[in-house]
């Protein structure tokens, strides 16, 4: 399955459009991690800990789209867009949507 941002793909026709596919992750963060990555704010550094959640639920989302372009026959998804949002009481959890077109290659 190849999955790409842009709207075609270089050298590929599209020859059916099967329809837009989208995948979702919420995962919740961790009040330790939480406590962690707000002292490494503080002082300037990276926050591992929310890297590697936004990593992980990405990583999901994309998943669940390809899985969705699949089972409609497809063999890519062009268009796709990320966004991330942060849900939940207080901002404690974070969601990463995915969506795209699922399109047959010619």
């Amino acid at each position: 399955m190849i999955l790409s941002t842009t709207p075609s793909l270089e050298g590929r026709s599209i020859r059916e459009y099967k329809g837009i596919v989208v995948g979702e992750a919420i995962l919740g963060a961790n009040i330790f991690r939480d406590l962690l990555a707000g002292i490494r704010d503080i002082v300037g550094g990276r926050s591992g800990a929310y890297e590697k959640e936004l990593a992980k639920a990405r990583e999901i989302a994309l998943a669940e789209l390809e899985q969705r372009a699949a089972a409609l026959g497809a063999d890519a998804v062009v268009g796709i867009d990320i966004d991330y949002e942060v849900v939940g009481k207080e901002g404690g959890m974070l969601m990463v949507s995915v969506s795209g077109t699922a399109v047959v290659l010619g």
